[in-house]
Order: C-alpha cells, then sequence, then structure tokens
C-alpha cells in the first residue's frame, strides 16, 4: 500500500512542507492545523503518517525538508510526462489520442539542426524510400552542417552462400540507387553477423529508433518501411530528454568503435 504522503499533489506537498518549516503548522499536529494544506478525503490518513513521524522523532523542519524532496520529484514526474508521447500507427486504428509514426518522423526529420541517427531492421527503395526520406535528403543537402547517420540490417537469405563482402558492396550500391534521394549521401553501418553463413552465429540489427539533435528520442517497433509507417499495427514512444538521447547514441557509438557494428563504404 502507498505511503498516506506519497497520494498528496506536488502543491499540497510544497504547502504543507512550507506551513511546517515557517511554524504555521506545529507540534502536536491537529486536524483543523493540516485542513487547509490536505484534502479533505485524505485528511485522517496523512495525519496519522505525519504523527507518526514526530513519534519517531522528527521535528517539523526535518518533515517538511522531506515533503519538500517528494514535491520536487513530483514535479519532474510531471515535467517528464509531459515529454513523453505515445506514437501509434495506423492512424485509422487509433483509440487512445497518439501521434501517428508518419507524421513524427517526418516532424523529427524538419526539424533537425545538426543531428539524425536512424537505426532500422528494413528499408524502402525507390518512390516509398523518397517519401521516407525525400525532405531529410534535401535538408543534408543544404546544410552541409547536418550529420546523419543509418544503422540498418544486410539481409542475407537463406542458403544464400554469396560471400559477405559481395552482399555488402550490393548494399550500398541499393543505397545510393535506390534508397537514398539526395545528394549527400548518410553514413551507413551494418552488423557483420547478418551475414555469417553459419545459422548458429547469425544475428541481426533489429533496433528501431530515431535519435535528433541529441534530444528527441523515438523509439518504435516501425521500420522505415511505408507498410510500417502506414499500414501496420506499430506502437512506440516519442520522448524529449537529452539524457536519454545521449545514452541511447552512446550505446550505437560503442558499438562502432568497437567494431559490433561496421561502416558500409559508399
Amino acid at each position: 500500500m502507498s505511503h498516506p504522503l506519497r497520494s498528496l499533489g506536488r502543491s499540497a506537498l510544497a504547502g504543507l512542507a512550507e506551513a511546517l518549516s515557517t511554524g504555521r503548522v506545529g507540534v502536536p499536529l491537529s486536524r483543523a492545523a493540516l485542513s487547509p494544506h490536505v484534502p479533505p478525503e485524505q485528511l485522517p490518513a496523512v495525519l496519522a503518517a505525519l504523527t507518526e513521524l514526530v513519534s519517531d522523532g522528527m521535528a517539523p523542519r526535518h518533515i517538511a525538508r522531506a515533503l519538500l524532496l517528494l514535491a520536487e520529484e513530483r514535479e519532474a514526474g510531471q515535467r517528464m510526462s509531459d515529454r513523453v508521447q505515445l506514437v501509434w500507427s495506423p492512424p485509422d486504428l487509433d483509440a487512445v489520442d497518439a501521434r501517428d509514426t508518419a507524421v513524427v518522423v517526418q516532424e523529427l526529420f524538419r526539424r533537425a539542426q545538426s543531428s539524425v541517427l536512424i537505426s532500422t531492421f528494413a528499408l524502402d527503395e525507390r518512390k516509398k524510400a523518397e517519401v521516407l526520406f525525400g525532405e531529410l535528403a534535401t535538408r543534408m543537402d543544404e546544410m552541409p552542417s547536418l550529420s546523419v547517420r543509418v544503422f540498418a540490417n544486410i539481409h542475407r537469405k537463406h542458403l544464400d552462400a554469396t560471400p559477405a563482402a559481395v552482399l555488402v558492396r550490393e548494399f550500398a550500391a541499393r543505397i545510393r540507387r535506390q534508397v537514398w534521394p539526395g545528394k549527400r549521401l548518410p553514413e551507413v553501418f551494418y552488423d557483420p553477423r547478418s551475414l555469417d553463413t553459419d545459422l548458429q552465429q547469425r544475428a541481426v540489427l533489429h533496433a528501431k529508433a530515431v535519435v535528433v539533435d541529441g534530444r528527441f528520442t523515438l523509439l518504435t517497433s516501425a521500420n522505415f518501411t511505408e507498410a510500417a509507417q502506414e499500414r501496420n499495427i506499430e506502437a512506440g514512444v516519442l520522448l524529449d530528454d537529452p539524457r536519454l538521447a545521449a545514452r541511447v547514441t552512446r550505446q550505437l557509438d560503442h558499438f562502432v568503435q568497437t567494431q559490433v557494428l561496421r561502416r558500409v563504404p559508399l
């Protein structure tokens, strides 16, 4: 069961802390003294909880400090909830007022000023790829300082024994000719384990994420394909949190530095 003090809102916690620290509420505690600061339905439980703290030896100023910490935590939690958005596809099936994956992705691309990181398992080609990447490619061509990195899986078909180096070259040609619609190409990375001929050793790059300007992070089940962003049932979350963006970026940087992921020569 949650502690009664945790049931109070941020403003109630802050107001009660101020009253205790200034002496407007003192010991012995009473319903009358607490009633201006605590909702009536919560008053009995809060009074009992505070009385117990006093019995344990806490002075009003100590209780006030603890309440302020709870209020600060509540405020930080409220700010974080404002920075989190549910992202869902397809839009015509949305029943929870979520944002549409394709719309969110394009807004992130239009917002980008310094860096874009894309991680995906699958990539569309030709006209579908142009719809997905057209605006970002145009921004890259117009903004030389905009850095774009794409982490994508290179697929080896079942029982295909083509040398890995050949598959990487074919993938590079596909990026240049069929996927990326701009003149300036992004940096592209892949997991070499996806090309292992031994099925017991093979692994794929399956993470789907977008990080923009070290601030916005979209974590989603949707690939960079028209089907995933327009028709499939896909769920994700968009977070405005520089710390999370830095951690996602740092993890992928680590993969590159340790050669878990390798750059595709374009």
